[in-house]
């Protein structure tokens, strides 16, 4: 069995760059490690519509796609690190219908919200970033500081709606439980 931390946020707060670090700390204990990440960038390649135009649809695409490739994953890895977890999805989905108007129905919200509800307790750790206006967008990043600001808001949301906590990456506490992760890790091989 695999152990699974996710972090989520709105675009270029940092994520990436993360899980990076993660990956090179855990590398050098000697820990196998997988990375899930750029399932949005697929989901739009697959003819979904993504960031405002968000949809049902393509939020469940998004949803069963990070869950398919962290059973995938979890075969071949004992730290599987996704670069936003199924509850991102949410956020940016919510901001989308915000920003165009839009609704979906009761019975696709509860479908959607249920499924990554059920699905946040496989994460050995959940983390969330917050916005850092003065950090520049990434390359080939959507500009739109409005869509941004709000999709992070969503996010948050999504976490407390959910009930499901979040923690800061950068802080020693966090540091601590990532550092405890790779112990329990390498206590059973």
């Amino acid at each position: 069995m695999a152990y699974f931390l996710g972090i989520a946020g709105t675009h270029s707060t940092g994520k990436s760059t993360f899980i990076e670090a993660v990956e090179s700390q855990a590398k050098a204990r000697g820990i196998s490690v997988l990375k899930i990440s750029d399932t949005a960038t697929k989901c739009q390649e697959s003819g979904f519509p993504i960031l405002e135009n968000h949809t049902f649809e393509s939020t469940l695409w998004i949803l069963v796609s990070v869950i398919k490739a962290e059973l995938e994953a979890e075969l071949n890895a004992e730290l599987v690190l996704v670069d936003r977890p199924v509850l991102d999805a949410l956020g940016y989905l919510e901001a989308a219908l915000k920003a165009t108007g839009r609704s979906i129905s009761t019975e696709e919200r509860n479908y959607l919200y249920g499924l990554a509800r059920f699905h946040t307790d496989r994460y050995a750790l959940l983390l969330k970033t917050k916005l850092d206006e003065t950090i520049p967008l990434g390359v080939g990043r959507d500009s739109n500081m409005e869509f941004r600001r709000s999709a992070g808001l969503e996010i948050d949301q999504v976490f407390k709606h959910l009930d499901v906590p979040a923690l800061d990456p950068h802080t020693e506490s966090t540091q601590e439980r990532i550092q405890s992760i790779f112990d329990m890790i390498s206590a059973k091989s």
